[in-house]
């Protein structure tokens, strides 16, 4: 923790407040002054009914500075007093708000790019898809959440025993946000029509795509809903997108750059209808990570670059199309009557097998868009944390209840070894994200169907994806993605730093084996240049230090403030 100096309260100022703690308050002096006061909480600067700003940046004083940061009470909440110069604002910052942004943290993950993803093969799901029944999905606000965070994180999710009425699928897209209508209408059916002007609307076959990629914006969200599916053929195929352009980045990286750089014509046309966009196959953000693809071979047009750009981009274009085929990659299933597929249009690409032409098949889609989708899920999540405090009270029974048992084999229980691991990065001044997931990264042994127990027996119970999808339920990737990577992170460490692996205790060295032994050469590279891998490592080295029967912890509540102030709001 950094020693910063914070002024003492000036002789004028009555001092009616007792101070709550001055961990906060050394933070002031450490934090940027324009960034602080431009969060400044108090009804001067923000409209208290909407929170919106009710100033311009250019209205702060250039020289803005601290003149004294101070620890009070407000209604027993802890909070800490800022004074400024030279205009003499005072602003009240809460003590969990501080903690929660201490210097030294990572940028939020944006969610609509690889960073907020988890990329998948179709083997990752084999048994696993995300899915629910449709009445518990309406009745049940916990489930609703669960599918919409499925559709954030993987990409998709299916609905099940959804009525198999004309236009359902309009009622199931307005539980979550607003239809996108376009030049196919509000609704769509897909079936099979005499003179079609879009392959969809064939018994065709249409390997893996995008849709609407001749449009700007592109709609985000698309839904398909089954009516009817008793053809012979015409099951549906998805593709992680995501999963494929950052193995092609990996795989062929001159490729991946060819395709971010090289702005594509996606055209359509018809009688009443034109649509032009041009834009690249992969779209990156700033930061270079993987946020977009548009692929749709029946759509591009015809593009305008000097030979050799256009040879090289048609040689990273076919590249790419192989390895979306390549097999592993596409997950298969068949929708039955009743089925509602919901998945992010700018990630996933689906597709279908050829059918007859003479059997029954109708779906019915439309679309909708990703920010009412997650908006819907951010609303419900706050919904969650007025009901229950996003679950903090489900984690600290499950540290005191079966967090008591013995520690697969080491010489302390597991929540003993979880609160040191907590208290370990807590020590290291890590900030508050690693702490919370080092406190929390082995929830998994105490959720699904293999236990600790079981994993020490040679069952590998994958505690670190269990563990990271339920604190998905009240905590952002920052928290839950060096959980998922914890047990990667140790098989990283052992393949690449020497001497790492024997310093393993005995219980540790049992389980690498259980858990796929040391990374070759490829999978540590891959690891690496995951957006959590240096999270995980982090949390990696405290857990093996957490091991330790004489050292003393704090309890789950001495971590309690910190956690709340990291709840999804």
């Amino acid at each position: 923790m950094p020693a910063v100096s914070s002024a003492a309260t000036p002789a004028d100022e009555p001092a009616t407040d007792e101070p709550a703690t001055d961990e906060p308050t050394v933070l002031i002096g450490a934090l940027p002054p324009m960034w602080l006061r431009d969060n400044c909480p108090c009804p001067e600067c923000r409209d208290p009914h909407s929170g919106q700003k009710l100033f311009q940046i250019t209205d702060l004083p250039r020289e803005l500075a601290v003149a004294s940061a101070t620890p009070r009470e407000d209604d027993g909440a802890a909070v800490t007093e800022v004074v400024w110069s030279p205009d003499g604002h005072r602003s009240r910052y809460p003590a969990q708000w501080l903690l929660a942004h201490r210097p030294g943290g990572t940028a939020e993950p944006d969610p609509r790019s690889e960073a907020g993803k988890q990329l998948w093969r179709a083997a990752d799901l084999a048994g696993a898809l995300p899915q629910a029944d449709w009445a518990t999905y309406l009745a049940v606000p916990a489930e609703r959440a669960r599918i919409l965070q499925a559709v954030q994180r993987l990409g998709f999710a299916l609905l099940r025993a959804v009525p198999t009425e004309e236009g359902q699928v309009l009622a199931v897209a307005e539980t979550f946000g607003f239809v996108r209508e376009t030049n196919y209408g509000r609704l769509f059916d897909v079936r099979v029509e005499p003179n079609p002007d879009n392959l969809a609307f064939s018994a065709a076959r249409i390997t893996p795509h995008t849709d609407n990629p001749y449009r700007d914006p592109v709609p985000t969200v698309q839904l398909l809903h089954c009516l009817s599916n008793a053809a012979e053929g015409g099951d549906s195929g998805l593709v992680d997108g995501f999963q494929a352009a950052a193995l092609l980045r990996e795989e062929d990286p001159e490729a991946f750059a060819v395709l971010t750089r090289t702005p594509v014509p996606f055209v359509y046309r018809d009688a009443r209808t034109e649509l032009t966009a041009l834009r690249p196959l992969i779209g990156t953000d700033p930061l270079g990570r993987i946020r977009e693809v548009r692929f749709n071979n029946r759509s591009i047009g015809t593009l305008r670059l000097p030979a050799a750009e256009l040879d090289a981009f048609y040689t990273a274009y076919r590249t790419f199309a192989e390895l979306l085929l390549r097999p592993g990659l596409q997950l298969d299933f068949r929708l039955a009557p009743g089925d509602c597929l919901v998945f992010d249009n700018t990630r996933l690409l689906h597709a279908r097998t050829a059918f007859e032409q003479s059997g029954a098949r109708h779906l019915q889609g439309c679309y909708a868009d990703l920010d009412g989708l997650a908006g819907t899920l951010a609303v419900l999540r706050r919904g969650a944390a007025l009901d229950e405090l996003h679950g903090l009270d489900e984690l600290a029974e499950l540290l005191a209840g079966p967090g008591a048992a013995e520690y697969l084999g080491e010489p302390v229980t597991i929540a003993q070894h979880m609160l040191q691991a907590g208290a370990l990065a807590e020590a290291a001044g890590a900030p508050a994200h690693l702490v919370a997931a080092a406190l929390l990264h082995d929830i998994g042994h105490f959720q699904g169907p293999v236990s600790g127990r079981e994993l020490m027996s040679g069952t590998d119970n994958r505690h670190s994806h269990t563990g990271a999808d339920l604190l998905a339920r009240w905590f952002g990737p920052e928290v839950t993605e060096p959980v998922r990577l914890h047990v990667a992170a140790k098989r990283y460490l052992c393949a690449v730093e020497p001497g790492y692996r024997a310093r393993l205790s005995e219980a540790s060295e049992y389980t690498l084996q259980v858990q796929g032994g040391p990374m070759d050469e490829t999978e540590a590279a891959a690891f690496a240049a995951l957006p959590g891998a240096a999270d995980a490592v982090a949390v990696r080295r405290w857990d093996e230090q957490a091991k330790d029967a004489e050292a003393t912890a704090p309890d789950f509540e001495h971590f309690r403030p910190l956690l709340t102030a990291l709840l999804r709001r």
